[in-house]
C-alpha cells in the first residue's frame, strides 16, 4: 500500500519511514503540509496518509480538512501524528476529519496495529468501488433496453439501429445480463399445449386401431 508521511522532524520521519518500508509498503515523504497536499494532488494518490499536527505552512489538522472537502480524497485514510494526549486536541482532530491518531513517542507495535487497521478500511473501500463500477456497468447495459424498439407483428423479431432483425432472446441476452429459462404459461397450456397433446392421443389411436 502507498502512504503518504508528513512530519517535518527528520528523526521521526526517518524512523517512520523505515517501519513502514520494512513492513512492504511505498512510501511518500512530505516534510511540512504543503508538499503533503501536493502529494495528495498527484492523478494517482495514497490511499494513506500519517500527518504529523504540527507543521510549517500547513498543519495535519488543515491538510487533513482539505482532504475531506475533496471529493477525490474524501475516502483517504487519515492518521494523525501528535504529542498532543489532552482529549480535546484529539477530538479536534477527529472532527477535521481524521480516522485514528498515533501520540508521539509511540512504538513499532503500536503504530503496525494503527496501519493494519487502516489497510482493511482501505481495502474495503476499494473493493466497494469496484462493486460499485460492476454495478454501474450492470445499470448502462439494461439501460440498453429502455426506449421504444421496433419489433415484428408476426415473428417477434426485434430490430437493432443497424436495421438488422434479431430474435427476441438473442437481442435482450445481447444488450443485458438478463438470460432465459424456458416454460409454458397457464393461458399457453390451456389453448395450444393440452389441444396439441390431445390430437397427438387420437393419431396414436388412429393409427393403433388399423
Amino acid at each position: 500500500m502507498r502512504i503518504l508521511v508528513a512530519e517535518d522532524d527528520s528523526a521521526s520521519r526517518a524512523l517512520v519511514e523505515r517501519f513502514l518500508l520494512r513492513w512492504g509498503h511505498d512510501v511518500v515523504v512530505a516534510t511540512d503540509g504543503d508538499e503533503a497536499w501536493a502529494a495528495l494532488q498527484q492523478d494517482d494518490p495514497p490511499e494513506l496518509a500519517l500527518l504529523d499536527w504540527m507543521m510549517p505552512g500547513m498543519d495535519g489538522i488543515e491538510v487533513c480538512r482539505r482532504a475531506r472537502a475533496d471529493e477525490q480524497l474524501r475516502s483517504l485514510y487519515i492518521i494523525m501524528l501528535t504529542a498532543r494526549t489532552d482529549r480535546e486536541d484529539l477530538v479536534q482532530g477527529l472532527e477535521a476529519g481524521a480516522d485514528d491518531y498515533v501520540t508521539k513517542p509511540f512504538e513499532a507495535g503500536g503504530l503496525r496495529a494503527r496501519l493494519g487497521v487502516g489497510a482493511r478500511v482501505v481495502a474495503l473501500q476499494r473493493e466497494l468501488k469496484g462493486r460499485v463500477r460492476e454495478l454501474e456497468l450492470a445499470l448502462s447495459r439494461v439501460d440498453q433496453l429502455h426506449g421504444l424498439l421496433p419489433i415484428c407483428c408476426y415473428c417477434k423479431s426485434v430490430r437493432d439501429d443497424s436495421d438488422y432483425w434479431h430474435n427476441v432472446e438473442a437481442y435482450v441476452e445481447a444488450h443485458s445480463a438478463a438470460r432465459f429459462s424456458h416454460g409454458v404459461c397457464p393461458t399457453c397450456l390451456e389453448t395450444r399445449l393440452k389441444p396439441e397433446l390431445e390430437d397427438f392421443k387420437r393419431r396414436r389411436a388412429l393409427v393403433g386401431e388399423r
